[in-house]
């Protein structure tokens, strides 16, 4: 028997790979891919129960005024173009690689310099708070970019709940990481875990989400399932995937591409056109799916909600 939709949990929901597959189960059995054989007769069109075409869907999402009114990226595009080194370094490597990661059960750490340190399953993370949908542009440094409708709450939601104290001013994330699962990671010629990192402003900042879906379905497993961080007004690359830990600190984490190359990878990560790479340009970016570039907007255009965050700083020095 199939429970409906409002009695699942997350360990219930079937993966989008597995049902989109499913017709192509079919062909391999030879049996039409709108047929099914029962008792030993071919029937018509194959009737999907509803619920299950349902599972991986959020129902009564909130629409946010935070969201972006540009044309959104397609979903071909965004969930088979990904840097997720885990997987591979090609771009089309995460789609095909990650498609057995394992993410139920799936726990998340949050701990440091709080006063309640907690551990959060999915579906004590997915009952937090109204999920929103959230049409975000996402701008990653190597100049090309997306806008993705990501559906979440803000990070702030959960840091609420284990109460940072005076101490924490940062918050370091780490990624899932499995040899045995991601045995592409080795050919990565990066650290892992992954490491990412916030000042704790910035953290809290009402953009910053805790992401749980997109296109109005759970996260693709190369698209960081089943839990990540959406940071707007930065590169692509401090939007971390898979999380498992959070850790509120009073010292600067390190992150992980600021440890294999500081000079071209700041902790920032300010969106910022007037900073090159040391090896391209930022001023221009492509949107997927465009022909033409367009010219890159500091702070990927969230200037007025987080400009404020650095003020006297110095933007180039601390890239």
């Amino acid at each position: 028997m199939i429970r409906r939709q409002e009695g699942l949990t997350w360990s219930d929901v079937t993966p989008k790979a597995v049902y989109l597959n499913r017709r192509e189960i079919l062909r391999g059995m030879g049996i039409a891919a709108g047929a099914v054989l029962v008792g030993g007769k071919l029937l018509g069109e194959l009737a999907w129960p509803a619920e299950v075409e349902a599972a991986g869907k959020f129902p009564n999402l909130v629409k946010s005024p935070l969201s972006t009114t540009e044309k959104q990226t397609s979903f071909e595009d965004v969930t088979h173009y990904n840097n997720f080194y885990e997987f591979g370094t090609d771009k089309g490597d995460p789609a095909k690689n990650a498609q057995k990661f394992r993410t139920s059960p799936w726990v998340v750490s949050v701990e440091g310099e709080v006063a309640k340190p907690r551990k959060f399953t999915m579906d004590e993370i997915l009952k937090l708070a109204p999920l929103e949908e959230r049409i975000y542009r996402h701008r990653c440094v190597e100049r090309w970019s997306i806008v993705v409708p990501w559906i979440g709450y803000s990070f702030s939601t959960i840091a609420k709940l284990v109460e940072p104290t005076s101490k924490a001013q940062y918050v370091a994330f780490q990624s899932a990481y499995d040899p045995g699962q991601m045995p592409e990671a080795k050919y990565g010629g990066i650290d892992f875990p992954y490491v990412e990192g916030l000042r704790l402003d910035e953290a809290m900042n009402p953009l910053t989400l805790l992401t749980v879906g997109m296109y109005g379905d759970s996260l693709p497993n190369q698209d960081g399932a089943p839990v990540r961080m959406v940071v707007p007004w930065k590169y692509g690359y401090k939007s971390i995937k898979s999380i498992l830990k959070i850790k509120f600190q009073k010292s600067e984490p390190p992150t992980t591409w600021n440890l294999y190359a500081p000079n071209e990878y700041g902790f920032y990560s300010n969106v910022n056109p007037k900073v090159d790479h040391p090896r391209w340009s930022q001023a221009s970016e492509r949107r997927l799916g465009d022909l033409f570039r367009r010219d890159t907007l500091m702070f990927n255009g969230y200037g007025d909600q987080v400009a404020s965050l650095y003020n006297g700083m110095d933007l180039k020095k601390y890239h």
